[in-house]
């Protein structure tokens, strides 16, 4: 393979992290069903496509700093590395104890147009706390500290994630109201999603700090 594709065995485990990621209820999940919900198809795919932008945004903080760390400090870049493992074991937790439901908007009095659910997606994807977490800590597992092409890997890993996470997320679009009713009345369904996703952020955890260990 090229210097900036990584290898077949990261490409197909952040693949499989990415499919998690986007199945995941959270705000922007929520977003994407009730724009649709409310106003249409064409809402959704724009808030969608607005989340999508804000991801661009994250990744590409993301590679910078984290290449930086790389060339100026191993030893931060190894505290992140744990701190990922940590974050997403807190992820596993959290989605044991929070039932997992996602709570839907309200249709407002006045439709908003296309454009502003567009923005709405880019500014519930830059501020959602858990998104920021997630690339700053995640993306690293996936690089080598010697690895003098990471930064350009970091990009091309996070242009995986959006060309993984799209279909999913506008398919979820087109079967919204399945999605909402499945999400926000059937209890089995949820606590089935809770820990599915559990299972995996613990897997990935334990992988990481079994992997940090022996070095």
């Amino acid at each position: 393979m090229q210097a900036f594709i990584p290898d077949l065995s990261i490409l197909l485990a952040f693949a499989a992290a990415s499919i998690v990621l986007a199945i995941t209820p959270g705000p922007d999940m929520a977003l994407f069903i009730s724009r649709t919900v409310n106003y249409g198809r064409a809402h959704g795919i724009a808030a969608v496509l607005g989340a999508s932008t804000g991801l661009f945004v994250h990744i590409g903080l993301a590679a910078f700093g984290i290449s930086l760390l790389l060339a100026t400090a191993p030893t931060a870049f190894f505290a992140l590395k744990i701190a990922g493992a940590l974050y997403l074991l807190w992820l596993a937790i959290q989605a044991i104890r929070q039932g997992g439901g996602i709570t839907l908007t309200k249709k407002a009095r006045r439709q908003p147009s296309v454009w502003q659910s567009y923005l709405t997606g880019v500014g519930i994807n830059l501020t959602n706390p858990k998104v920021i977490l997630f690339f700053v800590t995640f993306l690293p597992q996936f690089v080598s500290h010697d690895d003098p092409a990471a930064a350009v890997k970091l990009l091309f890993l996070g242009g995986e994630f959006i060309l993984l996470s799209i279909p999913i997320v506008i398919a979820i679009v087109w079967g919204a109201e399945w999605v909402a009713g499945l999400l926000t009345r059937s209890v089995v369904a949820q606590r089935a999603l809770n820990w599915s996703f559990a299972a995996v952020f613990a897997g990935f955890a334990a992988a990481i700090l079994t992997i940090e260990a022996r070095h």
